[in-house]
C-alpha cells in the first residue's frame, strides 16, 4: 500500500467510510462494455459498407478493427486496462458467419460459438443485442411497425433469434445474458395514426415474447427513444409505451442516457424504475445536445447514476451496460477512458458516507446535508482510485494511454 493510499483510508475512516469494503463492492459489480466502440458500430455483415438507417458515427481515425480477430485483440487491450468485474456486450451483426453470407432472421448459436469460445477462456460474460438498423428490410425507416407484414415478420424472426443465441451465451456460460430490443422506428414528419404505429409495434413484441426463456439464461430488456434521425416527429417506441409494456410483460426496462429530452437525466428515473421493475438495464452514454453518444466522461450525471445505484445496494438489480462510440479519436482510447470513468463512478459512489448523509435529510438537517456533500468533493478519492487499480491490475494513472500509444504504433498503424 502506498503512503498516499494509507493517508486517504484514514481521512475516509474519520468520516465513517471503509476504503478497504468500498473497493472490494465496486470490485463484484459487473459493468458490460459493448463490442462496437472497435468497429464504428458495422460487424461483420458488410464490413466496407456505409451505415444507414439508426446508427451513424462520425470520424475517420485509422485503425478500426476489420476483422473478428482484430476486434477481439482490440477488446482485450481494452479490458487490460480498465479494473472490476467485465462483461462484452456483442451485437447481432457482429456474428462469425462461418464463410457465408447468413441473413439476420436466420442468425443461430453456431454463428457465435467462437464468441461462446473467447469468452470462456477470459472468464467472462456476454450480453446481446438484436440489430434492427443498417439492413435493406429497414424499410422507409421503420422495422417492427411498419405497416407491411413482410417487413415485420422479418425483424419479428430477427428478435426471437436473437433471444435464442442470448439463452444460448447464458447456459454455456453460466451466467445470465442480458438481451436488449431497440429499434428505429419512426416519422421525419407529423403521422395521422400514432396508435396504429404502437399497436403494430406490440403486437410484434407479443409474437417476440411468445416463447418464455428461463431468466436464469436471459433478461429480456426494451429501451425507448425520444427520436431519431429521420424520425424526428414520432418514435412509436415511447418511454411511455416501453414503460407499460415491459411493466405488463415482465421485461427489464432499458434507460439510455441519450434517448430522452435533454433536460431529462435517466438517474432520476432509476428510483421510480425500480420501484415497480425487478430488473432494470442501462446503456450509459454521453449525449452533447442530444443522442450523441460520446465517451462518457466524470461528470455529474455519471457520478448521479451511479449513487442512485449503489446507495440502495441496487448493483444485483441494475444490469450496467456502456454505450457510446467515437471514430474521431483512437477507439481503444475511447473504449478504456469511458469504462474506467465509469468504474470511477461507481467507486465514489461506493465511498461516500450515505446512512450519515440519509439520517440528516431525514432529519431535516438540510444545511448538514450540504455542507458534508460539499466537503466530499475534495476528499482524497484519487489515491483510493490509484489503489483500486493496483490490486486489479491495471495501470495507474495516465499511464494506461502509454500502452495505448504503443499498441497503436505496433498494431492499429499496421491495418
Amino acid at each position: 500500500m502506498s503512503k498516499a493510499y494509507e493517508l486517504a483510508k484514514e481521512r475516509y475512516a474519520e468520516i465513517g467510510v471503509d476504503t478497504e469494503a468500498a473497493m472490494a463492492r465496486v470490485k463484484e459489480i459487473p459493468v458490460s462494455i459493448h463490442c462496437w466502440q472497435g468497429d464504428d458500430v458495422r460487424g461483420f455483415e458488410n464490413p466496407d459498407g456505409d451505415l444507414t438507417g439508426g446508427i451513424q458515427t462520425t470520424g475517420n481515425y485509422p485503425g478500426r478493427a476489420r476483422t473478428i480477430d482484430q476486434l477481439r485483440a482490440d477488446v482485450d487491450k481494452t479490458f487490460s486496462l480498465v479494473p472490476g468485474t467485465k462483461r462484452l456486450n456483442l451485437h447481432a451483426i457482429y456474428l462469425d458467419n462461418l464463410g457465408k453470407k447468413v441473413e439476420r432472421n436466420k442468425i443461430e448459436p453456431k454463428h457465435f460459438a467462437s464468441w461462446v469460445d473467447y469468452a470462456k477462456e477470459r472468464k467472462i460474460a456476454l450480453d446481446f443485442n438484436p440489430t434492427c438498423f443498417s439492413h435493406p428490410m429497414l424499410k422507409d425507416g421503420m422495422s417492427l411497425s411498419h405497416p407491411d407484414k413482410a417487413v415485420r415478420d422479418y425483424w419479428i424472426e430477427h428478435c426471437i433469434a436473437s433471444r435464442k443465441i442470448a439463452e444460448y451465451f447464458g447456459k454455456e456460460l453460466g451466467t445470465t445474458a442480458c438481451t436488449n430490443h431497440w429499434v428505429p422506428d419512426g416519422y421525419k414528419d407529423i403521422p395521422v395514426d400514432r396508435y396504429g404505429a404502437r399497436e403494430r409495434l406490440k403486437d410484434s413484441f407479443d409474437q417476440i415474447f411468445a416463447e418464455k426463456i428461463d431468466k436464469k439464461y436471459n433478461l429480456d430488456g426494451v429501451e425507448s427513444k425520444v427520436f431519431g434521425i429521420g424520425a424526428e416527429s414520432f418514435t412509436p417506441g415511447s418511454h411511455e409505451f416501453y414503460m407499460g409494456y415491459a411493466l405488463k410483460n415482465d421485461l427489464m426496462l432499458t434507460l439510455d442516457a441519450g434517448h430522452y429530452h435533454p433536460t431529462e437525466v435517466i438517474s432520476d428515473k432509476i428510483s421510480s424504475a425500480m420501484l415497480y421493475y425487478h430488473d432494470i438495464l442501462l446503456h450509459v452514454s454521453r449525449p452533447v445536445r442530444w443522442d450523441s453518444d460520446h465517451v462518457i466522461i466524470l461528470d455529474d450525471e455519471l457520478k448521479a447514476i451511479a449513487a442512485e445505484i449503489v446507495r440502495r445496494g441496487f448493483d444485483k438489480r441494475v444490469h450496467i451496460g456502456l454505450d457510446y462510440f467515437d471514430a474521431s479519436i483512437n477507439r481503444i482510447a475511447a473504449w478504456t477512458t469511458g469504462a474506467r470513468n465509469m468504474q470511477k463512478a461507481l467507486l465514489l459512489a461506493a465511498l461516500e458516507p450515505t446512512e450519515k448523509l440519509r439520517a440528516m435529510e431525514e432529519a431535516r438537517d438540510f444545511t448538514s446535508r450540504l455542507v458534508y456533500t460539499e466537503e466530499l468533493k475534495t476528499m482524497p478519492f484519487g489515491a483510493i482510485w490509484d489503489e483500486y487499480c493496483l490490486r486489479c491490475g491495471v495501470p495507474v494513472g495516465e499511464k494506461w494511454y502509454d500502452e495505448v500509444k504503443t499498441y497503436e504504433k505496433d498494431v492499429l498503424s499496421k491495418r
